[in-house]
């Protein structure tokens, strides 16, 4: 039996608090729900009522991929420390102790992979312009202070670090003054990607706080929104009291000649069924913003290659645009999640097979890495080695763009870092290596 409706329309965010109480009605014991709850001191859990009412399917759970999606799972912690933060929960150990354990697991859960705090962090006038991410060379990342958060957090997100009440972990700014100075010195910045946490947790007011300073920069050609909300609050768009104040500033946007690509974030078929979803879709593109989907492939959530298939087949009959099959990042509880990069290529494969050439826009299976964006091209063999066969999209390097290397075949290699070269060589390419 599933939760009580709480209201079409009307957002109520369920948080860890509320998580107990959640599982009860699922009729979980005791013991399970200590589990899941012990989970959750360490890794962030918030959903919402549209989630829980109108995407789960709860006569499938715990196995529903939105439940997964959504709730915390007992994999996701390495056992020692699963039975260490439930025997602290049980014993009812002071806060500070339960917050004191937490911040310990987490240190060990890689919280910034791919040089997030050191290498990405740009600087201007001597000083470091901390909400801001700057990889590669026409791209900006640019963290909203007030959208570091999202309407439901996904199991397994990468930017975990920003949600769980730990300030020196967090990305963001308010500081759009040095944004925007940084962005004038640096021309070659062709396009600013706003993201979080989820930028349209904000009030159309405060992004437009964020958007219409970029609209005073000619070099600034396209502004990327990153967002779950089509998935998780897709009345955001549509019956929200801002909703048509939002829908303005992206048709300002776009009427500035500037490309507004709202960079949505699916995960699985199901969370496109509910009829509020293609009514967002539809009025946001009604502004000219063009909507990209993409999403990691998660064991345990959207691991087949029918999943696949059928997200990208109807996300290009909504008017979107297949853009990226990420891989599991290098962080939090991928351990969990990770779907090792053999098998995940052959589900690209198979799913990109079954599709359009409309929808093979998609790119994939795709790691961000540290020197790059690194595409799973095929497994082949050359010289009778069976190899991985990779190339870089984008690399904070130029010279690595679109240039095919090869890794030993590794059917167990979960991440860059776990692929050596082929051939016995000491590199992938010159500049290249797997650290």
């Amino acid at each position: 039996m599933g939760p009580e409706k709480n209201g079409a329309g009307r957002f109520r965010a369920f948080t860890s608090r509320d998580l107990d109480g959640l599982l009860r009605r699922m009729g979980l014991s005791g013991e399970e729900r200590l589990g899941l709850r012990a989970v959750a001191a360490v890794l962030p859990f918030r959903t919402n009522a549209y989630v829980v009412d109108e995407v789960i399917d709860w006569s499938a759970a715990p196995d529903d991929p939105i439940f997964r999606l959504t709730f915390p799972q007992v994999g996701m912690l390495p056992a020692p420390d699963l039975k260490q933060m439930a025997g602290l929960i049980a014993g009812e150990a002071p806060a500070a102790e339960v917050r004191r354990a937490a911040h310990e697991i987490r240190m060990r859960l890689n919280p910034h992979p791919s040089g997030q705090l050191d290498a990405n962090v740009p600087v201007h006038e001597g000083r470091r312009l901390e909400g801001l991410q700057h990889k590669y060379p026409e791209t900006v990342l640019v963290f909203p202070r007030p959208g570091q958060t999202c309407h439901a957090y996904c199991t397994y997100c990468f930017r975990w670090p920003q949600f769980v009440g730990e300030p020196e972990l967090r990305i963001a700014t308010d500081d759009m003054a040095s944004t925007t100075a940084y962005l004038r010195a640096h021309p070659e910045v062709t396009s600013v990607l706003v993201t979080g946490g989820d930028p349209l947790v904000m009030s159309a007011e405060v992004l437009r706080r964020t958007v219409e300073p970029l609209l005073g920069i000619d070099s600034v050609q396209s502004i990327r929104i990153g967002t779950k909300s089509l998935a998780f609050w897709p009345y955001r768009f549509v019956t929200d009291r801002d909703a048509d104040d939002l829908l303005r500033l992206f048709a300002q946007v776009a009427e500035s000649g500037r490309n507004l690509a709202l960079m949505a974030h699916f995960t699985h078929p199901q969370e496109l069924r509910p009829a509020v979803v293609r009514e967002a879709m539809r009025r946001i593109r009604d502004t000219g913003a063009v909507i990209r989907c993409q999403g990691p492939l998660v064991r345990g959530i959207n691991d087949s290659a029918e999943a696949w298939a059928g997200l990208w087949s109807e996300t290009t009959r909504l008017g979107a645009v297949p853009y990226y099959q990420f891989v599991e990042r290098d962080t939090g509880p991928q351990g969990f999640f990770g779907v090792p990069l053999a098998r995940g290529y052959r589900i690209f494969r198979d799913a990109y097979a079954q599709v359009t050439g409309l929808a093979r826009t998609v790119r994939g299976p795709v790691m961000s890495a540290m020197p790059g964006k690194v595409s799973v091209d095929g497994i082949t063999e050359v010289g009778g080695e069976k190899v991985f066969v990779l190339h870089l999209i984008q690399a904070r390097d130029p010279a690595l763009v679109n240039r095919p290397f090869f890794a030993a075949y590794d059917e167990d290699a979960t991440w860059f870092t776990d692929l050596k070269p082929a051939f016995g060589a000491s590199q992938f390419l010159p500049g290249l290596d797997a650290t």
